[in-house]
């Protein structure tokens, strides 16, 4: 009899002054059927009440109510294994309780000193992992995503299907499109350097369909719901605040000679712009857009995206209100 082996994977969402939508990912994660995995909330120094109300859901008190689930007393408490930025980064762990633990009701709190946005927050995290967890994969994941019950089942059998595989994602449907929630928002994405934005996600906008089964190669996948092979990959370019970092892994892993793949049975829901609105499109975002650009592509690509970005920018700053990515796109002309 082959008795199965299930790989570990250790989830890290980030929470940062959100603890609605991180309680509601926490539910739907908890009902998962994959029997080997670890669930790291990284606050992000959340000015909010977010580390009381979480304590909160995890000790029960609070119900989580969702249009795609339905509310579970029996796996409460939840315990809560809370450590701080410094003790986590130094690996310091009482592994041996933890693991006493079934998946379903533990959870490790890391608490970040500052915001240090989404890849130096969920640096904490992945660094933590690998020196304490020893995980096959790392799942980044949006604090503001729900889980299908076996997205992790259908992403691990599509990475342990090939050694050269680096990186896996779901098919990520809007929450909520016009009351529906069966409309893709990304399943996986594409490269254009001739855009405004050089990449775009695959068939967002478009309604789910049965015949889409089969996993696709493609060139990059979305950070909101993320899985990565720690045999290739250890960590998120720091030098990006708010977006680009989930790109530049497909990048790399392509110059690897490594696959992406988009793993269309594994589903996930994703509030889109919630994260983005918080963040506020400004001069850090831009500013790694940029950094992106010019480590990645040839000069002539990244005149090219200051001199289009330029030329949009007013719109932009007009509809976020923020004066400050115009200014900022203007000192770019300076090429260093």
């Amino acid at each position: 009899m082959v008795i199965p082996v299930f790989p570990r994977v250790s989830i890290i969402i980030l929470n940062w002054n959100g603890w609605r939508d991180t309680v509601e990912c926490l539910e739907s994660l908890y009902r998962i059927t994959y029997p080997s995995y670890d669930v790291i909330l990284v606050d992000n120094a959340s000015k909010d009440d977010s580390i009381e109300r979480i304590k909160e859901y995890v000790e029960g008190k609070i119900e989580v109510n969702s249009k795609f689930f339905n509310y579970s007393p029996y796996n409460k408490p939840i315990k809560v294994f809370e450590i701080s930025e410094d003790e986590a980064r130094q690996g310091k762990f009482n592994k041996p309780l933890y693991e006493k633990y079934d998946v379903n009701r533990r959870l490790i709190l890391i608490r970040n000193k500052g915001n240090y946005g989404f890849a130096g927050g969920n640096n904490v995290g992945i660094k933590f992992a690998l020196s304490v967890l020893n995980p096959e994969y790392v799942l980044l994941l949006n604090n503001d995503t729900i889980v299908d019950k076996r997205f992790l089942d259908e992403l691990v059998k599509v990475a342990e299907s090939d050694e050269k595989l680096g990186i896996v994602g779901p098919k990520i449907y809007y929450y909520d499109y016009y009351g529906r929630n069966d409309i893709i928002w990304s399943s996986g994405g594409s490269i254009h350097w001739w855009l405004v934005w050089v990449y775009s996600s695959n068939k967002t906008g478009v309604r789910d369909s049965e015949e889409d089964l089969l996993p696709e190669d493609v060139e990059w996948i979305s950070g909101a719901a993320l899985m990565m092979n720690t045999k290739y990959f250890r960590w998120l370019n720091p030098n990006y605040f708010f977006g680009n970092e989930d790109v530049e892994l497909g990048i790399n892993a392509r110059q690897k000679g490594l696959r992406v793949v988009y793993v269309p049975k594994s589903k996930v829901w994703h509030k889109v712009g919630v994260s983005r609105k918080k963040a506020k499109v400004s001069v850090k975002v831009f500013e790694g857009y940029f950094k992106f650009i010019k480590a990645n592509f040839p000069l002539l690509i990244y005149i090219y995206q200051i001199l289009i970005n330029t030329l949009l920018i007013p719109l932009r700053a007009m509809r976020n209100k923020d004066l400050a990515m115009f200014y900022y796109l203007l000192s770019k002309f300076r090429i260093n």
